[in-house]
């Protein structure tokens, strides 16, 4: 991990190197692109990396109006903020989990998904605020209606574009995390399911201008997840605390009745009455019966197979703890049994004793 103490050092561009110094590597792309908005010559190019592109100026009667369209370009943008994702992932590994996990002295499995639940616990919480934060500022849950009318959504605020780069730049930089943290294999097929997933739904909502209802819905899915890995990471301190899990678990069926409730109100109902029917791709509309049929489709199944295996788990946890009750139970028995027959063979007489042994 880069930012460590080398007790050993590698040859250059060899495997272990570049996973002890990847964030170092990294590091020094950040600095060249941030070098270059000093020159005039590599100014314009290095902005690409940096600022949202695409800002298109209106006139309102509040004065100018800045707001962005999405292209290719954005592609660079990704990049750079894929870089600093990795950089900002290295630090909270460094000063904040590792001095944690010395301290703890967990097994390999359980440092794996300790430091997993650390650094999404981080993320989610940080994007959780984050998106809040923007639903406020847009006036998008005081005015729900606001999520479907006016469709297409293409011209975006700021705060809303930047938001949905440095999503796709976080959920994308956690692939090459999967080397780079020599996550163990068996659970490399699991997080690759909720990376995917998450890249699929975030670029889905971005392309076809259903950013509003994505906030709403990414607001939600981080709070959950956000409850999720802090039951973990106290689970991991003390397996007693327990609890945190239930209130997880109400919180989870309560996101995905909403998240179902909102995809059917907003595009089953909401588009399907607006006005503006039919494949545009020069205004971004997208409101097509088909188009509304894959989104909630891909929607429908995601939530389904989510609470198919949230409920297999918590079957899975139900019969773990039957069975330590069975067992502490029957430990408990066995352990009044064997008290029972010591006290009644210390009230025994020793001629009784005598005459049992004969």
């Amino acid at each position: 991990m880069a930012f460590r103490r080398r007790n050993k050092s590698y040859p250059f561009f060899s495997q272990e190197f570049l996973i002890q110094n990847h964030a170092d590597i990294v590091f020094s792309l950040v600095i060249v692109i941030l070098i270059g908005l000093m020159f005039e010559t590599t100014a314009k190019t290095a902005i690409l990396f940096i600022q949202p592109q695409y800002n298109v100026t209106t006139l309102s009667p509040e004065g100018e109006v800045t707001t962005y369209l999405y292209g290719w370009k954005d592609c660079a943008t990704i990049l750079f903020y894929f870089f600093i994702t990795i950089i900002l992932h290295a630090v909270v590994q460094e000063y904040l989990l590792d001095k944690v996990n010395r301290r703890l002295h967990l097994s390999k499995s359980k440092n794996t998904k300790f430091n997993e639940s650390g650094q999404l616990c981080v993320f989610h919480f940080v994007s959780s605020v984050w998106s809040f934060y923007v639903l406020i500022t847009e006036g998008y849950l005081l005015h729900p209606s606001s999520l479907w009318e006016n469709y297409p959504h293409s011209h975006l605020r700021f705060q809303v574009k930047f938001f949905y780069l440095t999503q796709l730049a976080y959920w994308l930089h956690a692939l090459p995390e999967l080397y780079f943290q020599k996550v163990r294999k068996e659970e490399i097929p699991r997080q690759l399911q909720y990376i995917c997933l998450y890249l699929l739904h975030i670029s889905a909502a971005y392309l076809l201008n259903l950013t509003r209802v994505g906030l709403v819905l990414l607001f939600l899915q981080y709070l959950s997840e956000l409850g999720f890995h802090i039951a973990r990471l106290l689970y991991f301190t003390d397996e007693n605390h327990q609890k945190m899990f239930d209130l997880w678990a109400v919180s989870f069926v309560f996101t995905r009745m909403t998240t179902l409730t909102l995809m059917f109100l907003s595009v089953g109902f909401g588009l399907a009455r607006a006005e503006n029917q039919g494949l545009d791709l020069e205004m971004g509309n997208f409101n097509t019966v088909l188009i509304r049929m894959i989104v909630l489709l891909l929607v429908c199944l995601t939530q389904s197979w989510l609470l198919w295996k949230f409920i297999r788990f918590q079957l899975r946890r139900w019969r773990e703890l039957r069975h330590e009750q069975a067992v502490r139970k029957k430990r408990d028995s066995l352990g009044n049994h064997e008290n029972g027959v010591l006290k009644a063979e210390n009230g025994v007489s020793p001629r009784t004793k005598k005459l049992k042994s004969l």
